[in-house]
């Protein structure tokens, strides 16, 4: 049975299990397996961070209400946050990280930011 190298095709010589003909063939097999995963999570990564800052700079004392557009022009992607509080009342807070919203209407928002030792533990 003729067996090659899972990354260059190279045959290969030696034992039975054997999956790649060197060291290098190995480590680029592997980067490039984990790469296609690491680009989604990076993409994902780099808008949860542009959306906490964007809820940091516009609730710097840890509770305001503004407005949706003006989260929106900031660049705010609504469809990305870490994690969701639902209240006893009913309502849905969506956070990013410490940093969160509440829809108060259509177009309307509170803004909070949660104490680390409250959601840490």
């Amino acid at each position: 049975m003729d067996r090659s190298c899972l990354d260059c095709g190279k045959p290969l010589v030696g034992r039975a299990d054997k999956k790649f003909c060197d060291d290098a063939c190995r480590n680029n097999y592997n980067n490039h397996t984990k790469s296609d995963d690491t680009v989604v999570i990076k993409k994902i990564n780099l808008i949860l961070k542009k959306n906490r800052t964007i809820l940091a700079a516009l609730n710097p004392n840890g509770k305001v209400k503004t407005m949706k557009k003006k989260l929106a022009s900031a660049g705010f992607n609504f469809e990305y946050h870490t994690h969701t509080y639902q209240t006893q009342t009913g309502n849905t807070y969506h956070f990013c990280y410490e940093y969160g919203f509440l829809f108060l209407s259509e177009e309307k928002l509170l803004l909070v930011k949660r104490e680390e030792k409250l959601w840490l533990s």
